[in-house]
């Protein structure tokens, strides 16, 4: 079950992501993974992968969360060593540290500069290895008091999808591994990329970080109640002086109301969802080409270029300039970067 994926000549070394296989892993997140980070991208006009990918195992055969399966015939420990990013999936059983040369290996690719990534209680594991203290991180709800228990020196954050600490970044939860996963993709290549592969997941194209994990009603009881067509609706008319209010006068609601419904169903507030969503349009506008920040400002509703800038750093780390540079077209190709004339075909 050896897998590694081929990378497109991108002009540069690719980006090689490790994934760290452990006794009873969760095999979910081990897809998410390999999804995300492995899977050859035609859509893009990419002969293959987005980034390098390598599963690994700390002895020669690693039973899955529950028996499921054994993995085996994959890499052992060694190929940590190469990794620029190292991930870390969770499993069930967090009562005992990982093995001491897995946790070697979370320190040696953290004291050698690669990202670090955990995936639900994963998170346990680079606590163990020592790489979390006096750091923010987040992992599953259901493990949020053992986790404070056991590492009071993490600034745990337990209500959200996922942490971006820097080198470090957490997810939450199986699911908020996409999540984290598209993350990383827009952070590396730009929202138009990760716009294309949240559509070859059938997927939500972003869902902020700062989300609550869970929702009150993740189903709701009457279709009339889906926020649906109104995201849709707004979707389409970013660029307008769209409000809270006026969201709520076109659901035929009350503000209070609608705000509880985006609680329950989203798991946010309706100026959170709406600002994520202008900021994913300026990222786009940029990415395309448009160097007005004006114009981009006007045309993803943020209003004013300063603005932008505050809202552009504020989600992505990046000034509109440095983002143009890295993400726009004829820019410097980062490692990894996508040719703009395969981004420009996403639609």
């Amino acid at each position: 079950m050896a897998q590694e994926s081929s990378q497109p000549a991108l002009g540069r070394a690719p980006h090689r992501v490790v994934v760290v296989v452990d006794e009873g892993t969760n095999p979910f997140e081990v897809g998410a993974a390999t999804e995300v980070f492995g899977l050859p991208r035609p859509e893009l006009g990419l002969p293959g992968a987005l980034y390098e990918i390598v599963l690994c195992t700390p002895k020669p055969g690693v039973r899955m969360n529950h028996g499921f399966f054994t993995l085996t015939g994959v890499p052992g420990l060694d190929a940590a060593e190469s990794a620029d990013t190292l991930v870390l999936p969770g499993r069930p059983d967090n009562a005992a540290p990982r093995g001491a040369a897995v946790l070697a290996a979370i320190r040696r690719a953290h004291e050698r500069g690669a990202r670090i990534v955990s995936l639900c209680t994963g998170a346990f594991a680079l606590a163990d290895a020592g790489i979390l203290d006096g750091r923010r991180a987040t992992t599953h709800w259901q493990w949020a008091d053992s986790f404070r228990r056991r590492f009071p020196d993490v600034r745990l954050e337990p209500d959200v999808l996922f942490v971006d600490d820097g080198d470090i970044l957490t997810a939450a939860g199986s699911a908020a591994a996409l999540d984290l996963g598209l993350h990383l993709v827009r952070k590396d290549f730009g929202a138009e990329v990760a716009n294309s592969v949240s559509r070859r997941l059938v997927f939500s194209a972003h869902r902020d970080g700062g989300q609550r994990q869970f929702v009150e009603r993740p189903v709701p009881p009457v279709p009339d109640a889906s926020l649906a067509p109104l995201l849709a609706w707004a979707q389409e008319r970013l660029g307008t002086p769209l409000s809270v209010a006026g969201l709520a006068a076109r659901a035929g609601v009350s503000p209070a109301t609608l705000h509880r419904r985006f609680r329950a169903q989203l798991g946010t507030t309706p100026l959170a969802w709406l600002t994520a969503e202008r900021v994913a349009l300026a990222c786009r506008l940029i990415e395309r080409g448009e160097d007005r920040l004006d114009v981009v400002a006007d045309r993803s509703g943020l209003g004013t270029a300063a603005n932008l800038r505050a809202r552009l750093r504020r989600e992505t780390g990046l000034s509109p300039t440095d983002y143009r540079r890295r993400f726009g077209p004829g820019g410097p190709a980062p490692a990894g970067r996508i040719p703009a004339a395969a981004a420009a075909r996403t639609p």
